[in-house]
């Protein structure tokens, strides 16, 4: 117990001092100073298991204290991520993100990647987020994605299956969508989902339903048969109002 308190109050009066002196911004801990003073590192919290090694300015790395992993490595100003650099995964030290820095957080260009440094996205971000053009990938390097971003969701674009097939050409505003190649829906969207005017399609063609959407459901319009012949209307979201002879 003593033990536990001198570590976590030497620590803290270190890196406290070397904070308010600003005389370095970012040390690394010191592991031979531990097996000294006996400092329990499950104590050691003040940069939640983060040590780091570079100066203020310039190039630097940052590493996982518990077992010196490698985290990140890049240039940095004023002590923050400033310009380009890297993560890697903690566990594996494979390459999970590449791109630009500005003020610690994501601004510019950037690459993500899934584990085995297959790319994930690759594009714009904007406050740490993905913002503007951008593409995903699947696992198996086709796309997923390509289009445009707003604050890390997919804004307008075009998704593919993982055979290639289109299966929508819009996240906001009016698009199309696609079972495979076949032709099935077409409307106005907002966030991903079928929101206000749309007509879905059999594969042959013709009308399955047209009306109204909320949030993906059909609220108000009509239902027909493959033959074009109605059999149905709903109405606020309420199920069948009226139903015809099929």
């Amino acid at each position: 117990m003593l033990n536990n308190i001198k570590s976590f109050y030497f620590i803290k009066m270190l890196f406290e001092y070397v904070y308010e002196n600003q005389k370095l911004l970012i040390v690394k801990y010191n592991k031979s100073l531990q097996n000294n003073i006996d400092i329990n590192i499950i104590n050691y919290k003040l940069f939640a298991g983060k040590y780091l090694i570079n100066e203020s300015n310039g190039i630097g790395r940052e590493y996982f204290g518990y077992d010196d992993s490698l985290i990140f490595e890049g240039e940095y100003l004023n002590g923050k991520r400033n310009g380009k650099g890297k993560v890697f995964n903690i566990l594996n030290g494979n390459l999970i993100f590449e791109g630009e820095y500005l003020n610690g957080e994501r601004n510019g260009y950037g690459k993500e990647y899934w584990d085995k440094n297959k790319l994930r996205y690759e594009g714009e971000y904007l406050n740490d987020k993905k913002n503007g053009k951008g593409r995903e990938y699947y696992f198996s390097k086709n796309k997923c994605f390509e289009g445009e971003y707003l604050n890390g969701k997919k804004w307008i674009g075009i998704g593919y299956n993982e055979n290639g097939n289109i299966l929508k050409n819009n996240n906001n505003g009016k698009g199309k969508e696609y079972y495979y190649e076949v032709f099935i829906f077409e409307g106005e969207y907002l966030n991903g989902k079928r929101n206000g005017k749309g007509k879905e399609y059999y594969s042959n063609g013709n009308i399955f339903f047209e009306g109204e959407y909320l949030n993906d459901l059909r609220w108000n319009g009509k239902g027909y048969n493959p033959f074009n012949k109605l059999i149905y209307e709903i109405k606020n979201g309420k199920g069948l109002i009226k139903e015809y002879d099929k």
